[in-house]
């Protein structure tokens, strides 16, 4: 039964691909959506994650899509998604075909890829992990504040990055290696 509903998805995928064909501007309706209901889950009081009950997600793009608790609220982040790309894309890819998976850059973290590789293993308590410029202290835990990871960062490098409230991994590899070079650091 699933390669059936994959079949169904794709052969709605085929037919979204023909029909823009006829059009020059697609709006998120012009795409195939699947929306579903996720299993239920018991939320965690310790964690500022909580779980939502629907996805909305356009097929065959992966990371296009909008999670809420009600179906309707669901399509709506999706249509906002959609909206924030088209506001920053030049071109939207063609309804129904296959979109690559797009990562965001790296150049500074690349910068400072041993710090990188310890800083994973020492703070993040993981073997791997990938990190953008973009990636933030917020994508590796569920609590309320950064706090304990700051003190964290604090203890192993004597550096405290508790006003980088973003918690932007760049930025904190960027002061490290700055306390690190600076020839008045305390050690």
């Amino acid at each position: 039964m699933p390669n059936l509903k994959k079949m169904a998805w794709q052969a709605q995928a085929v037919w979204t691909l023909f029909a823009s064909m006829f059009k020059r501007e697609w709006t998120v309706d012009d795409y195939p959506i699947r929306v579903w209901r996720l299993p239920a889950t018991e939320p965690s009081d310790k964690s500022r994650l909580k779980p939502l009950q629907w996805t909305a997600r356009v097929f065959n793009w992966p990371g296009m899509s909008g999670n809420a608790n009600s179906r309707a609220e669901a399509l709506e982040e999706l249509r906002k998604n959609f909206a924030r790309f088209k506001a920053t894309k030049p071109n939207l890819p063609r309804p129904g075909t296959k979109v690559p998976i797009e990562f965001t850059a790296s150049e500074r973290v690349s910068q400072h890829s041993e710090l990188a590789k310890d800083f994973v293993k020492r703070v993040l308590d993981v073997d791997w992990a990938w990190i953008s410029d973009e990636s933030s202290l917020w994508d590796f835990h569920g609590n309320e504040t950064n706090e304990s990871l700051t003190e964290k960062i604090r203890q192993i490098y004597s550096v405290d990055v508790s006003d980088i409230s973003s918690g932007n991994l760049a930025d904190i590899f960027d002061r490290i290696s700055k306390f690190r070079a600076s020839p008045h650091k305390s050690d």
